[in-house]
This record gives structure tokens, sequence and C-alpha cells, in this order.
């Protein structure tokens, strides 16, 4: 038996409220919708993983979902102008991610983030 995929459910009251956050900044693509159901995706195909933590790193809250993005200083910017909520700032972290905490649409807590190279 093999994993293939793994997919976040969020239970929502609009689906479509995803649009901006998830569509417009993270371009990801809208793949099925049902009204109901909206579910996003980016091109390519992805490793299954799931995380079980204690806290979020540095002190911080477990964050609903993470993530990884090729440029995370661009994508801060666009939340910035978007209006979201940024509710841990941009940072260099110790074991070698760039990232920051913003609520989404729903107040889910997002952790967006890029590998140092």
């Amino acid at each position: 038996m093999t994993v293939l995929r793994i997919v976040t459910n969020v239970r929502v009251d609009d689906p479509r409220a995803a649009q901006v956050f998830y569509g417009d900044i993270l371009n990801l693509d809208v793949v099925m919708d049902h009204g109901w159901i909206r579910t996003y995706a980016a091109p390519g195909r992805m490793t299954p993983q799931v995380s079980f933590a204690s806290e979020g790193g540095s002190g911080t809250q477990v964050p609903d979902l993470s993530i990884e993005v090729d440029d995370v200083d661009a994508v801060h910017g666009k939340m910035i102008s978007a209006g979201f909520e940024v509710v841990y700032p941009l940072t260099n972290e110790d074991w070698g991610v760039r990232r920051f905490y913003v609520r989404d649409p729903f107040g889910r807590l997002v952790n967006i983030l890029s590998h140092q190279v």
C-alpha cells in the first residue's frame, strides 16, 4: 500500500472566499469546484506529508497549514497589500527557513515559508 496524496479539508461557510488568498496571491489553480467544495492545487507532483507538532517553532502557535513558496518576501508583500493580518513577522529561523504567519479569510493560521539556501 502506498499513500498517493494527502488532501487537507477545511470547513468554511463560503468556499469561494478563498480565491484572493489561495488563488490570486498564492497562484493555486481551482482544480475542482462543486460549489460546496472548492479544491486549489499547484501544478506538478508533491510528496505527501503530514506533521504533528506541540508548537510552531520559536514559541509560536501550531499553524493550521504550512505552505512553501519560492519567494516568501514577494508573498509577504502581496498579503500585506491585500490587507491580510500578519501575526508573526517575516523571520529567518535557525532551522533554515524564512517565514511568516498570516490569517487566511477564514481565520486559519497559515505558515508561509521558503527554505533558505
